[in-house]
């Protein structure tokens, strides 16, 4: 994989800020790696990325899955690896920004979700 920058760590500490200023210099685009921001209409305690932040930089995967239907993991990581690979073939810097670590660690650590465990 080709370089990606990660910005994590709890909610309110400014990873919004600071991405969006990484991303400007870098000329990247920000994919968001927060299991709440992912959900329409989830705004209050989320802290996402305002309309006003997010037109200072091109942001992905916020608001796009309806909190009624099931999302797990698996369906994270497959969505933001399109969109690492989608940005990069644009010549960008993909800054992924958040603070679920499962979904950090299922793009750091290549998880794969459909293994199964067998019974010993």
């Amino acid at each position: 994989m080709k370089e990606v920058i990660f910005i994590v760590g709890p909610t309110a500490v400014g990873k919004t800020d600071i991405s969006i200023k990484v991303a400007n210099a870098l000329n990247g685009e920000i994919i968001s790696c927060d299991s709440m921001q992912i959900y329409q209409h989830m705004d209050i305690g989320s802290a996402k990325a305002t309309a006003e932040e997010q037109a200072l930089c091109p942001h992905h995967l916020i608001d796009f899955v309806d909190p009624l239907k099931g999302y797990s993991v698996a369906d994270y990581r497959e969505a933001a690896l399109a969109k690492i690979e989608e940005i990069q073939q644009r010549g960008k810097v993909p800054v992924i920004t958040g603070g679920t670590g499962l979904y950090v660690n299922s793009l750091i650590y290549e998880m794969d979700f459909n293994e199964t465990i067998e019974n010993q």
